[in-house]
């Protein structure tokens, strides 16, 4: 950068070269200078996208988890359930139930189509099964509708991050 920064013709002087000679030189520094410069500014912006696919990675496998397994719970169960239609009031499996009552946080420990089951359910049918007052049976269909909501928003925001991403590959 000093080299750079050194009028031509003291510089010339100095290293007992013609003016010409070191303006190629001086040129060379610079765009030496400008290639690190644009190299450090690609190594942040890769490790900026392979922070982002991580993070995408791992919600969208938590998403695709949510999606695949709970279909095959409700397949059995909806199988299950339909002949004999009155030994249950809810439409939520023996496990979903499960989980509710056992776990502290239940609408951390389910998938995003098992809250959505838990947010269909009717309160007062939902309060039933799980023995709950109805207020109990609110907050927890509230809780799971907030942790629904946060997981959307995390999945908007990755789609969001892939755009931005795709869009600056196009930069130069």
């Amino acid at each position: 950068k000093v080299l750079i920064d050194v009028p031509r013709s003291d510089l010339a002087e100095e290293l007992a070269q013609s003016q010409t000679k070191i303006q190629v030189l001086q040129d060379t520094l610079q765009q030496v200078l400008d290639r690190r410069e644009e190299e450090r500014q690609s190594r942040q912006l890769l490790e900026l996208y392979l922070e982002a696919l991580k993070n995408e990675d791992s919600i969208l496998s938590k998403v695709t988890e949510s999606e695949t397994v709970p279909r095959k719970e409700v397949d059995v169960v909806d199988t299950g359930t339909s002949s004999t239609g009155t030994s249950a009031k809810t439409a939520l499996s023996d496990q979903i139930l499960a989980a509710l009552k056992e776990k502290a946080a239940p609408e951390l420990c389910l998938h995003s189509q098992d809250l959505e089951l838990v947010l269909k359910e009717d309160t007062q049918a939902l309060a039933s099964a799980l023995r709950w007052d109805k207020q109990k049976t609110e907050a927890l269909q509230q809780a799971c509708d907030q942790e629904l909501s946060k997981r959307l928003q995390q999945v908007q925001t990755l789609h969001s991050l892939r755009s931005t991403s795709k869009g600056k590959k196009t930069l130069p």
